[in-house]
């Protein structure tokens, strides 16, 4: 990430901080009126974490992740029941508003500050309530198991199994000991085929080559693929393509390759690479120039919205990630505004998607609403 790309973001998420950090304090402690030291002790914490917010994103792009990391635990968990302080507090304001229309709040100033503690600590309950079941729900991922009949795929290619491995986030607070785990479990499955469908990092290759490392591992008969994701473009994306083939993973960027006589497989640049990078970029025509109507294809894309051009292609399957299936209730719902799928197996026309909810998670370390995933695809023929 550029010099000026990281001063704007360290601007506005400072801002965003500061402001979203001030209302939560004014609603939990100083509308509270909490009494001896608890109101001071209380506004240090928050001020000290609203500070370390920004901090910790630089510490991030600058330093390895063995420095870093405790301090991204740290804040990035924080952020994650900041989060939920802040819907609850919004939600308690909204109806603290209806309440004062129908004339049902109390006049007397005690009562004002006793119901302001009751609602600050119905916050703070469900919040951390929310949040540490988020932080158990992202100790692992499940192994997902899919079927897609494809009709252009062969009688004698039914029953091919391609594992997609999505959004693992490698960097901050997941390393080697996971990616580690992610291989052993991938090679369990015993796939013809491996796919890795972007975010794979979160930081740089000096940060991170030996958390990698583990990769060189996956089995795959006919191979490990590759295509790069947003993240990747935040993290140096040549040089993570280079990398990447050290290990033995074919990075396909805009192109296509023949599987045996089973079917065709094309990835694409991420949708935003446009914007990072010249000459990187989403390009779904370029990869499918040329290709033999009469075989199936299956097409590697890191976003979702990909499917817009892999329709017109008449692409038989698109797998991709993205969008952790929202990762954290209510994302799971924002993300429609951007994509057209969130995850699982969705069927227009001839084609059809796959969108997994990803292997790992980015910041903070909780899912609610959603789980990580391996995924097993079995292609059958139609």
């Amino acid at each position: 990430m550029s010099a000026g790309r990281v001063a704007f973001a360290i601007a506005f998420l400072s801002t965003i901080t500061w402001a979203t950090h001030r209302y939560v304090w004014a609603r939990l402690v100083r509308d509270a009126g909490w009494p001896g030291g608890w109101g001071r002790g209380l506004t240090v914490v928050i001020v000290t974490l609203a500070v370390l917010v920004p901090l910790t994103f630089l510490a991030v792009q600058a330093l390895p992740r063995s420095l870093n990391g405790p301090l991204a635990w740290l804040v990035y968990t924080w952020l994650g029941f900041a989060l939920y302080l802040l819907l609850l507090v919004a939600l308690s304001d909204a109806g603290r508003g209806v309440a004062a229309l129908a004339g049902l709040l109390p006049e007397d100033a005690d009562r004002r500050q006793v119901l302001s503690r009751t609602i600050a600590i119905a916050v703070a309950g469900m919040a951390a309530f929310v949040g540490i079941g988020g932080l158990a729900n992202a100790s692992g991922f499940d192994i997902r198991r899919v079927r897609v009949p494809l009709a252009r795929l062969p009688r004698s290619a039914s029953g091919y199994s391609i594992v997609q491995l999505t959004d693992v986030h490698v960097g901050p607070t997941l390393g080697r000991e996971f990616i580690e785990h992610i291989v052993a479990e991938t090679n369990a499955l015993a796939p013809d085929m491996i796919v890795i469908t972007g975010d794979l990092v979160d930081g740089t290759v000096e940060h991170l080559r030996e958390h990698v490392a583990p990769l060189r591992e996956l089995k795959a008969r006919d191979g490990v693929f590759f295509v790069t994701g947003n993240h990747e473009y935040y993290s140096g994306a040549d040089e993570w393509i280079a990398h990447l083939t050290t290990l033995g993973i074919r990075v396909l960027r805009n192109e296509r390759v023949a599987i045996a006589d089973a079917f065709d497989l094309a990835g694409v640049d991420d949708a935003s690479a446009h914007r990072m990078l010249p000459g990187h970029g989403q390009d779904v025509p370029r990869a499918l120039a040329g290709r033999d109507p009469a075989r199936a294809v299956v097409l590697l894309a890191h976003q979702p919205k990909a499917f817009k051009d892999a329709l017109l292609a008449d692409v038989d399957l698109q797998i991709s990630g993205h969008v952790h299936g929202g990762q954290l209730v209510p994302f799971n719902w924002l993300v429609r505004l951007d994509q057209p799928f969130v995850q699982g197996l969705h069927v227009v026309g001839r084609s059809a998607i796959y969108v997994s909810t990803g292997t790992g998670y980015w910041g903070p370390p909780m899912r609610v609403g959603s789980r990580a995933e391996i995924t097993r695809i079995e292609l059958v023929s139609a």
